[in-house]
């Protein structure tokens, strides 16, 4: 079923990898080519490449030495067709990964170079582990700060290194699970930075549920991210933290966007992780649907067959739409 509402392939357990079964548990514990443009040094955006893979294909590939987080993350950058002869400047999707993934993903298993093919757009594609596109409450392994990695530092070295639309008009955020609730709430809370913002099978609604999502997001990161520390802290939450990155709570935010949503209606019935993942999923986005309406807000949403997966139709139809809203290369 899909509509789009006006006002009056692979399955993968990405949501929480292994987040549902960590939640159960309880477990919480107190080859490079030449250099180009893009400096080695420490810029001014506080980063400093350490890898690299320019091969003059589509595909570049960035290691990060940054104060943001304790280790080096990865970034790929997926350029259109033509990108180093047109001369031209393109608009961007940030693609963001479901939890216990990292920055190849999209590349390895669903195949974003041909889903991506002739498209004029560039995809960038960061690491996030299983940090839930945020800067934690707590760490017991170093900083671990995502959301101060991804916007306050990689989006405006990708401005500066490519030829990009460095504007409202000219990105997109899109993701699939974590990575899909990771992409309504950059939406949200930086509402000057996307004008398009698309949830693969992602969470959006943090409450819902006596916080069930809140619950995976702090239950994942201490066991697989953070070394016992948390997202929005426990045993109490840090209350202001989950309403700022709640969508169920930042409904006006999503005015004069385009909103992509997409859940699957058939978790698979011998599957715990996967009911307990799109279940949770599709509740919260019908929730969230439904405010979005009843605030006169226009989305399309999806709810099509099977469970937690990505889905490439849907993938490749969401494209089109954020094309068509994207200012278009030139």
């Amino acid at each position: 079923m899909h509509r789009t509402s006006h006002p009056s392939s692979i399955s993968r357990r990405r949501l929480l990898t292994g987040t549902a079964a960590v939640a159960a548990a309880g477990t919480f514990a107190g080859a490079l080519a030449a250099p180009s443009a893009a400096s080695a040094a420490v810029d001014g955006y506080g980063l400093r490449i350490v890898d690299r893979n320019e091969n003059g294909g589509r595909l570049q590939y960035y290691r990060f030495d940054t104060a943001a987080i304790g280790w080096d993350p990865g970034v790929n950058v997926l350029l259109p067709d033509g990108y180093h002869t047109s001369g031209k400047r393109y608009p961007v999707l940030y693609l963001l990964h479901g939890g216990n993934s990292d920055f190849r993903a999209f590349h390895m298993h669903e195949n974003i170079v041909g889903l991506t093919a002739g498209r004029e757009i560039i995809v960038v594609m960061p690491d996030a582990a299983t940090g839930w596109y945020s800067n934690p409450v707590s760490s017991n392994v170093g900083p671990r700060n995502w959301e101060t990695f991804h916007i306050a530092q990689l989006l405006p070295w990708i401005d500066a290194n490519f030829r990009t639309f460095a504007e409202y008009d000219g990105r997109a955020v899109a993701g699939f699970s974590m990575g899909g609730f990771g992409a309504l709430k950059y939406a949200a809370k930086y509402y000057g930075h996307f004008c398009s913002v698309s949830s693969h099978s992602g969470p959006a609604s943090l409450r819902r549920n006596f916080g069930l999502v809140v619950h995976w997001a702090n239950a994942s990161s201490a066991a697989v991210e953070l070394g016992g520390g948390t997202v929005y802290g426990a045993p109490l939450w840090d209350e202001a933290r989950v309403t700022a990155d709640n969508p169920f709570q930042r409904i006006p935010s999503y005015r004069n966007k385009r909103v992509f949503l997409v859940a699957g209606t058939s978790p698979d019935p011998i599957d715990w992780f996967d009911t307990v993942n799109e279940t949770e999923v599709l509740h919260g986005q019908r929730e969230f649907r439904a405010a979005l309406g009843q605030a006169g807000i226009p989305h399309e949403w999806h709810e099509a067959p099977g469970g937690h997966k990505f889905r490439h139709d849907m993938f490749v139809r969401d494209l089109d739409g954020m094309l068509a809203r994207l200012r278009r290369a030139g």
